[in-house]
């Protein structure tokens, strides 16, 4: 139950989220890659196999048609590669590249230090704790397809 003039649990996650990400965003590298593109970096890099464009935007959540100005993009700068799928030659399969990869990892590693040093310095240890309950739970929250 939500106490007399607090915001709904769902309003409060979403704010917290929010202001969180902006913060992670100021500690990302200086390599011009929008949360768009690192996000399709990331899936590929997840899927550990390359995957169509159709496949990219249903898990992007996007429509294929939105996704190629960013496929564009980073093929440009070399972080993906596409090449005709062997078994339907009308498809195209995207890969990420080791370059697109490096510039992955490098981006989540500074995201990853500076929250680690925040979370070390603002947090008891059983609320990090808790922290690593919650993410948890926003993963299973966010493999919702709604």
């Amino acid at each position: 139950m939500t106490p007399p003039g607090a915001p709904h649990p769902a309003v409060a996650l979403r704010r917290a989220l929010s202001r969180l990400m902006r913060a992670l965003r100021h500690v990302r590298a200086d390599h011009g890659v929008s949360a768009s593109k690192l996000s399709v970096l990331g899936r590929l890099h997840r899927a550990d196999r390359p995957l169509t464009a159709v496949e990219l935007a249903r898990a992007e959540r996007v429509e294929p048609q939105s996704l190629t100005r960013i496929l564009a993009d980073l093929a440009e700068r070399g972080l993906i590669e596409r090449r005709q799928d062997p078994a339907d030659r009308r498809a195209l399969l995207i890969d990420i590249t080791p370059t697109g990869r490096a510039l992955l990892t490098e981006d989540a590693r500074l995201q990853s230090a500076w929250l680690a040093r925040v979370m070390q310095q603002r947090l008891s240890p059983t609320e990090a704790s808790l922290l690593a309950l919650a993410a948890n739970l926003l993963d299973r929250l966010a493999d919702d397809p709604g």
